[in-house]
């Protein structure tokens, strides 16, 4: 590449239009030389066995022609080609050679299409099937392929991937025409353009657009940057430069602030006596110069032509003065006199290239002005020890008349000029040349160490900040430091509070930050600009990482003005007390995105206080649950995540422990309890209207996102991330975003929609970081990071015992102590599902927790007890070998649970726990009017079903229940207006004035609710008709069992129930809230023949319709849940037993926020629909059997180690609108009954 000519004359170019394809740092596969070499060796390895092997090449139709020649050359074989690759290759030059061959039987090297051997995106399957149909039709015993391209290329160790498969194998070669990541960058380094245009992905049409500028970070520091400053800086130089005599004072004189011509002439005077110093000092000693004080400065590096100051003192005084004033707004604040002096004199009094020369060299500038504080710092730490040096602040100041700074040997310590010049508009300023002064001139200009001379955007967009806190001259500044300083306290805060606020603004800061700022404030008496230099200029460990890998960006040493506060001999005190919190302060600063991921760390690593972003007894930040969501939201391990959310916990517990509630409640997505059915009843238009206030960003566009990133939160981040607000409002804290949520889900009535969305606008603006993400994720109720509560509990446990509990050494050694307060904690949220009761117990009761803590709850549901299935009586006779029990109607209603409180008021609660009281008038009178004691109290589990009294209280269908309304939290159904009636047949009570009966076998509990009710009253309050067996009756092979409980089968399926539910009596008979356990099992009718049950599954992705169907989505993909690693496993597609109503009501359904254009990481599938579905619904799925499918995922693991379980002939049956899509069946319901099922293909484990 260096050696050729022509690339040569492009070395400096402009631009470089650059083929992106793969510009990834993935995408560092090896060269075409090594790849060629490994399928030559393969071939030839394979081929001398002499065992009849096919080798397959895959090729586009042009392209990888090197790969076929080079084979040819070295295996000594042709290359079998169809007709119409030849012609394409005679085009291309290769057809009369003698490579290629038309004739199969003259080679066994064959080329093939693309996609014959499989599918390469986005990640390669291989099509065995098509290589073995191609290996039988040719007459060969295996078959050996190549596919050559970079998109299946693997970071691993062994660079060349092998698919195997019986006689099979495809050899996955990392080869392409397009350069790899590595080829490009030496390519741009080469020629070091000024830009680069990405030609390959996605809107690099447009030059700025989002994934166009992500390209060209990828070649940060190879282009030409100085050029583009250069440029840039160009634009200032007004007029074009003339004689040497008069070419500085010729440029931006605009910029500069006119002076009177006093002070003018005495500043000149000063800088002509420090060039002249200088040079005599440069004659005698080459690698020094001293100026006219007796300072010592590092002579610049750069190669000079003539010494340093040469030329410059045949300048007049004001010319010298105008170009060193026009260099300094040119340049940051912290640069010296010496070094502008050493710039003009290399850059040959240009400004432009005086400006360009530092900025290529300004990290070796910086760090002689570091040196030179140093310097400071050590005369101080002289002086305390009694050194004869005066004492002197840790901001240096210009020193008085007449005054001499101390000299170092080494070191030119910086000369502060003050700066009280009035800044002039730009539009309203005149030049001047030579001494002669401007009419409009009043203040008396000198020399900063390179403060800009116009106003700064922090005083021109705030109110001015008090006189009293500027630098009127050197004489105030020296006389009143010390006394600043050594102010109180309070009124050190009061008399820079204005100044104060607006650095915490700024620095989009809190109230962590304030110590910080007042004390840099004081030291420079209320300038900001010089406070924000001294504050960036002072942090370190920018970009590094420590031992574990931890980003230390955000990570702050103690900054040099903070510890050292220059404490007069009157305040020592409150020199340590400025001191500390200012380093404390500085902790909680987030200073880059990426800073604080230490919640990644190993909990035996992890320091609550100190890795945490804010300090004890301040409101948590939201800012830390958005880090934690966006490292979980990565994370696909279920150990790693908990871990994760460990750590944010133990933070929460150490420094705010009331945010711990409001934090739990933000983690599961939730507001409150499920009972309170309180919802923020936000639409995505709502947080689209908010989203186009806040960001300022048009609804076209916002759409126009959503469609390529598939998600609102990305979407939110994206435009929140184009916009730059000049002083953000005060950062979010966790209970601030609780509480708003909370005040959004109670506005109601007219202007609610207004209301809400101004109280999102005001979120939204203060967001930093991933805050905005996961607060729009939030707001349409999907937080999509994978923890649910079954995560988030036992990670609140964990963090409760680990920062209760002393330890050493590594959490495996509370390992058990771990587990069993998690258990504990879940069970406990199982039988009183109220966080609010939960949380404080825990944290107050530490390891000491058990789910006996809690007791039950009037008015607050517990979670209901499930049952297994089973393929019919026998097994279940099995199951209950010598073991009493009880067969009970498995009616086709709606689960109940039915509350009566010690007022007399009675509650329903639906399955999830939501409060359907409203919608159940009638349910309401019927339990009030039983005949149970008038001041009773219980908890009942029951089931609601739809009844005909005039037709013989005939039991009626599901579909009939659904269809009466539905109420809502502020209204109730009119008794007149029910249609449908309603029959309560109760199976189970599980507390009764006050006693918790969970513990209770089943024998005892019915005991009670007969002595509680008596009776009951037909048609309105009924007992679930049952069957008793015995335990010496309950035999497997006893034949009678078994026909009186296949008659009470019957029985029940003629009365329109769906089945029975079998339950043991006496042995393992207790109530135990969501769980699925032997104790309780159902058989119900199959779909086609027999008796099993059906499966209630969740659509989780689709397809666009085609024919009749075109417009609507069908089919659907349905998945279970795995609650073990919380993924939704794909079971089926169905498309059947839909009626259009439905289609049409399900495509409004997920139009919008309910769709995914990414598959979200907790779906497991084989399958590659048209759009993911969010998990919102539950359906009932009937089909024939059950078969190991090599696409679906459901149990993978529980009945083949790579292969899933698919349903055949599946058919949708109804909507289950009372269950949770986590509440579906599980793949351990899969599993059992693929193994239950009478005719099942026998599964091959290898």
């Amino acid at each position: 590449m260096k050696l050729e000519p022509v690339l040569n004359a492009f070395v400096g170019a402009d631009a470089v239009f650059l083929d992106t394809t793969y510009c990834h740092p993935k995408f560092v596969f090896p060269s075409q030389q090594e790849s060629i070499d490994y399928i030559v060796r393969v071939i030839e390895n394979e081929g001398s066995l002499k065992n009849n092997i096919l080798f397959l090449i895959a090729t586009y139709v042009t392209g990888k022609e090197k790969i076929l020649v080079e084979v040819s050359r070295r295996c000594r074989r042709k290359i079998h080609v169809d007709g119409r690759k030849m012609e394409v290759l005679k085009v291309l030059g290769h057809g009369e050679n003698g490579v290629f061959t038309t004739v199969e039987s003259e080679t066994d090297v064959h080329v093939v299409g693309w996609n014959v051997l499989g599918e390469t995106w986005p990640y390669f399957r291989p099509n065995f099937e098509k290589m073995d149909k191609i290996m039988n039709e040719k007459g060969y015993s295996k078959v050996v392929g190549f596919v050559p391209t970079g998109w299946t290329y693997e970071v691993k160790q062994n660079k060349f991937s092998v698919r195997k498969k019986d006689s099979f194998e495809v050899h996955l070669v990392p080869y392409s025409e397009h350069s790899n990541y590595d080829e490009l960058r030496q390519y741009v380094k080469f020629l070091k353009p000024k830009r680069i245009i990405p030609t390959v992905g996605t809107d690099v049409e447009k030059l700025d657009s989002k994934h166009a500028n992500a390209m060209r970070k990828h070649f940060a520091g190879l282009v030409d940057e100085m050029a583009i400053k250069q440029e840039f800086l160009m634009g200032f130089q007004r007029c074009v430069q003339g004689e040497e005599d008069v070419d500085a004072k010729e440029s931006v004189l605009d910029l500069v602030s006119i002076t009177e011509q006093e002070n003018r002439n005495e500043s000149a005077h000063t800088l002509v006596s420090i060039i002249k110093q200088e040079n005599e000092d440069t004659s005698s000693d080459p690698n020094s110069c001293n100026t006219a004080d007796g300072d010592t400065v590092i002579h610049s590096k750069f190669p000079l032509g003539e010494p340093v100051s040469q030329g410059l003192e045949k300048l007049s005084v004001g010319d010298m003065e105008e170009i060193l004033t026009e260099l300094q707004d040119c340049l940051p604040t912290w640069v010296t006199k010496g070094q502008m002096l050493d710039l003009l004199s290399i850059s040959g009094k240009n400004i432009v290239d005086a400006v360009t020369n530092f900025y290529e060299h300004e990290t070796e500038y910086h760090k002689q002005v570091t040196a030179s504080n140093s310097v400071t710092s050590s005369f101080e730490a002289n002086s305390a020890n009694g050194s004869v040096l005066p004492s002197k602040p840790c901001l240096d100041k210009s020193p008085q008349q007449g005054e001499t700074p101390a000299s170092s040997k080494t070191f030119k310590l910086p000369i502060m000029y003050s700066s009280s010049s009035k800044n002039i508009s730009p539009g309203k300023r005149k030049r001047s040349t030579g001494n002669k002064s401007s009419k409009k001139a009043k203040g008396h200009a000198s020399m900063e160490s390179g403060g800009p001379k116009q106003c700064t955007i922090t005083k021109f967009f705030s109110k001015p900040v008090p006189r009293s806190l500027q630098n009127e001259n050197s004489d105030t500044d020296s006389k009143n430091f010390h006394d600043d300083t050594s102010m109180p306290l309070n009124a050190s805060i009061d008399a820079y509070k204005e100044a104060t606020n607006l650095f915490i603004q700024i620095m989009s800061g809190d109230e962590s930050l304030r110590s910080y700022a007042t004390t840099v404030l004081t030291k420079t008496k209320g300038d900001i600009s010089m406070a924000l230099d001294i504050y960036f200029s002072e942090c370190k460990d920018v970009g590094e990482t420590n031992e574990d890998g931890i980003s230390k960006t955000n990570k702050f040493v103690q900054p040099q003005c903070a510890k050292e506060v220059c404490p007069s001999s009157k305040d020592d005190k409150l020199s340590k007390i400025l001191a500390d919190d200012a380093n404390l302060s500085l902790c909680g600063v987030p200073f880059a995105d990426n800073a604080v991921n230490y919640v990644s760390l190993p909990p035996e690593k992890y320091s609550p206080v100190e890795h945490a972003c804010w300090s004890k007894g301040q409101a948590a930040p939201y800012i830390h649950l958005a880090r934690t969501f966006g490292l979980v939201e990565e994370e696909k391990g279920k150990i790693k995540a908990t871990s994760m959310l460990c750590n944010m916990f133990r933070s929460l517990l150490a420094l705010s422990p009331e945010d711990v509630l409001p934090a739990v409640y933000l983690c599961t997505n939730k507001i409150a309890p499920d009972h309170e059915n309180m919802e923020l009843n936000i639409g995505g238009n709502t947080v689209v209207a908010a989203l186009e206030e806040a960001c300022g960003t048009k609804k076209s566009k916002v759409r126009e996102l959503y469609n390529s990133l598939g998600d609102l939160g990305d979407v939110a981040q994206l435009c929140r991330q184009t916009q730059s607000l000049l002083a953000p409002p005060v950062a979010l804290t966790v209970r601030g975003v609780y509480s708003a949520l909370r005040r959004i889900s109670l506005q109601a009535g007219s202007g609610s929609a207004i209301r809400k969305k101004s109280l999102i606008v005001n979120l939204m603006c203060s967001c930093r970081e991933k805050e905005m993400k996961f607060l729009v994720r939030t707001l349409v109720r999907n937080l999509r990071i994978g923890a649910m509560m079954r995560t988030v509990l036992p990670a609140l446990a964990q963090a409760v015992a680990l920062n209760s509990t002393p330890y050493e050494g590594l959490v495996e050694n509370l390992k058990e102590c771990l587990q069993r307060l998690s258990a504990e904690v879940v069970e406990a949220y199982n039988i009183l599902p109220s966080l609010g009761v939960l949380v404080p117990s825990l944290m107050e009761k530490g390891i000491e927790f058990s789910s006996n803590t809690l007791s039950m709850a009037l008015g607050i549901p517990i979670k209901p007890m499930l049952a297994k299935i089973t393929n019919g009586v026998p097994q279940v006779l099995k199951l209950f070998q010598n073991k009493a029990f009880t067969c009970e109607y498995k009616y086709d209603g709606q689960r109940a649970q039915i509350h009566k409180l010690a007022d007399g008021s009675v509650r329903v609660f639906s399955r999830n726990g939501d409060e359907t009281t409203s919608r159940f008038p009638d349910l309401v009178n019927i339990i009030t009017e039983s005949r149970g004691p008038r001041g009773a109290t219980f908890i009942l589990d029951a089931e609601v079903v739809a009844i005909d009294r005039q037709n013989g209280s005939k039991l009626m269908s599901f579909q009939e229940l659904s269809s009466r309304e539905r109420g809502s939290k502020d209204s109730i159904i009119a008794l007149d207006k029910i249609k449908v009636e309603i029959c309560v047949f109760v199976f189970d009570i599980m507390f009764a004035n006050g006693e918790q009966l969970l513990n209770l076998p089943l024998r005892q509990r019915r005991k009670c609710l007969k002595d509680l009710f008596g009776d009951g009253r037909v048609g309105y309050f009924e007992y679930a008709t049952e069957m008793t067996v015995e335990y010496d009756d309950a035999c497997a092979d006893d034949e009678a069992t078994l026909a009186r409980m296949n008659s009470f089968l019957e029985d029940a399926l003629h009365s329109s129930c769906e089945g029975i539910m079998v339950k043991s009596l006496d042995i393992d008979a207790g109530y135990t809230p969501s769980k699925r356990s032997d104790a309780w099992l159902k058989v119900k009718r199959d779909y086609i023949e027999g008796l099993n049950d059906s499966l209630d599954l969740v659509p989780i992705a689709a397809w666009h319709g085609n024919g009749r169907k075109a417009g609507w989505y069908s089919p659907f993909l349905m998945a279970c849940y795995n609650p073990d690693t919380e993924e939704f496993q794909s079971v089926c597609r169905v498309m059947s037993g839909f009626s259009d109503s439905f289609y049409v009501e399900m495509r409004d359904f997920f139009d919008g926020d309910r769709i995914f254009q990414k598959k979200p990481p907790y779906y497991r599938t084989a399958e590659v629909p048209d759009m993911w579905l969010s998990p919102e619904v539950v359906w009932e799925i009937r089909g024939a059997d059950f078969t190991v499918s090599p696409v679906h995922h459901a149990a993978i693991g529980l009945v083949h180690p790579s292969r899933g379980i698919s349903v055949r002939f599946p058919r949708f049956i109804r909507c289950l609108s009372d269950r949770k899509p986590e509440e579906c069946s599980t793949s351990a319901d899969i599993a059992d009954m693929f193994h239950s099922q009478t005719r099942k293909m026998n599964v091959n484990l290898k």
